[in-house]
């Protein structure tokens, strides 16, 4: 639990993060695990940036293949099962049909493709691709009846922001500190530490001193470097840069029945995904476009709404038009500029740099969702060596919080049935839930289930309902044990509740918010 305590005037840690993002809540977790102590600081909320604005995708780039990253797609695709098998409450298996196009890539490259796909990592859990009759198949009803040829493969779906908050979790129960809306406005390197100071957002301030510093920026790590990490007038040492990548998705009304994604191809040779969302949605995404200024103003803007609706539409027997868009997000990825001069093609891979000169400082250039947990261990590594404290990964067989259903079922190490039996024991053993509520808090919480419901034994035991499906208990429990702290935390990243709910409930959960301020439940530093 986050316990209510002011942020001391000054914290001694081995390693200062700064960035809440997947990479941050990571390296986190990793270096927590390993026995360091660790402080984590973020400006905003978890999340609330790119690490919650993605097309929540566990794969391994298929399209990749095609720019000659085999390295990248192996080490994505050979952490798919890892992840999967790690919280299958918020991951699971997710088959893609790949219509076949004539006039796009031929159908032998895309048999090749697949074969690499199916080939470059182990795979225990996940089906092998193939073929598909579109013309006797259901996966082929809501597809334009020139398409007569597809293709099965399997990736893997993830809730992306429920996951950074997992890691953030996992991390504070191995003895990290936590800090979400708290800035990083400067930092001194001295010879043995650097020396940070942060700021919270009433504006006090407070001191760190970490033996070792991690700038997990994301789309301002460059900018981290340039203006907090150096003294006024001093150039700073940048050997990478980054090129700031906006991808911009639609929600609309769902667009077919069954469970399957699409993978569309593009004339102008991106892709496009359309994929059963939150039930009653189809996502719809991505577009790829450069951006320069700040990340927090980056928007998806109507032309980029016309282009995914013009693409999907190519495809889908029932046109998409802008006034089906329900909702629309965009994210900023931060992508490691290689001079390519196609932002699509710009690569997905991440590159850690370390600098001991001084005391120890770590960035994280680039990087992807899928690969985050690899990531980690590279970086717990790292600074492993340069802390010359060299202690043992410890992630690849661990589950993160809520991903253990032992407690609750026989796990069979298949993450698909395993959730299925958790569901109908979590059904079992409270009868009185709703089926969609027990549904969607399975899914949130896995076998942290009993920390929302709190020992309750009927609905008006989880206190007053602030809208349809969300009541007192889970939200205290947000507020208390994750982080939350408006309703945008919890309508948008901690779930897609927004999405169901009108405009007057989501002023009612905000409301709840207001008053539980006033109350005074702040965020608290848990050293």
């Amino acid at each position: 639990m986050v316990h209510e305590t002011r942020v001391p005037p000054s914290q001694e840690v081995d390693v200062l993060i700064v960035g809440g993002g997947i990479n941050g809540a990571g390296i986190a977790r990793d270096l927590a695990g390993r026995g360091w102590s660790v402080c984590l600081v973020e400006q905003d909320d978890l999340a609330s940036h790119t690490s919650s604005a993605s097309t929540k995708l566990i794969h391994g780039g298929l399209r990749y293949l095609e720019h000659r990253a085999f390295g990248l797609v192996r080490k994505a695709l050979s952490e798919r099962e890892v992840l999967l098998r790690s919280a299958p409450h918020i991951m699971w298996p997710l088959q893609f049909v790949l219509p076949h196009d004539p006039g796009m890539r031929p159908a032998w490259l895309i048999r090749l493709g697949l074969f690499l796909y199916d080939h470059l990592a182990r795979r225990d859990v996940l089906p092998a691709s193939r073929s598909v009759d579109l013309r006797r198949s259901p996966l082929g009803a809501p597809l334009q009846p020139r398409l007569q040829q597809g293709f099965v493969y399997a990736d893997g779906w993830v809730d992306d922001a429920r996951l950074v908050v997992l890691n953030a979790l996992d991390a504070q129960a191995h003895g990290a500190v936590i800090r979400t809306r708290t800035r990083c406005t400067q930092a001194r390197r001295e010879a043995r530490h650097w020396v940070v100071t942060v700021e919270e957002s009433d504006g006090r301030a407070a001191t760190v001193r970490a033996r070792a510093l991690v700038n997990a920026a994301g789309p301002w790590a460059e900018r981290l470097l340039r203006q907090v990490t150096q003294p006024a007038g001093v150039e700073p040492l940048i050997t990478r840069h980054l090129r700031l990548v906006k991808g911009s998705h639609i929600v609309v009304p769902r667009c077919f029945e069954h469970d399957h994604a699409y993978l569309f191809q593009n004339p102008d040779g991106r892709i496009l995904f359309a994929i059963p969302y939150e039930g009653a949605f189809t996502l719809i995404g991505t577009t790829d476009q450069e951006i320069h200024g700040d990340p927090r103003d980056a928007r998806a803007d109507d032309a980029e709404v016309a282009y995914l609706c013009e693409q999907a539409s190519r495809y889908l027997a029932r046109p998409v038009t802008p006034a089906d868009v329900v909702w629309r997000y965009s994210g900023v990825r931060p992508l490691l500029d290689d001079a390519h001069g196609n932002p699509a093609a710009v690569t997905r891979d991440y590159r850690l740099e370390t600098d001991d000169l001084a005391a120890p400082l770590l960035t994280v250039w680039g990087g992807k969702i899928t690969t985050f947990r690899q990531l980690a261990e590279d970086a717990g590594n790292a600074l492993g060596h340069m802390l010359h404290e060299n202690r043992p990964a410890w992630t690849r067989g661990a589950c993160l919080p809520g991903g253990d259903l032992s407690g609750w079922i026989d796990v069979s190490g298949h993450p698909a049935r395993d959730f299925a039996r958790f569901l109908q024991a979590v059904q079992d053993r409270h009868p009185w839930l709703p089926p969609a509520l027990a549904q969607r808090l399975a899914r949130a919480y896995g076998s942290r289930i009993e920390r929302v419901l709190c020992g309750a034994r009927n609905v008006d035991a989880l206190g007053e309902p602030c809208a349809p499906g969300l009541y007192e208990a889970e939200l205290s429990y947000l507020r208390d044990e994750e982080w939350a702290r408006t309703a945008d935390d919890v309508l948008w990243r901690r779930s897609k509740l927004g999405l169901h709910l009108t405009e007057a409930q989501r002023a009612d959960v905000a409301s709840w918010f207001t008053r539980a301020t006033l109350l005074g439940h702040t965020q608290a530093w848990t050293p």
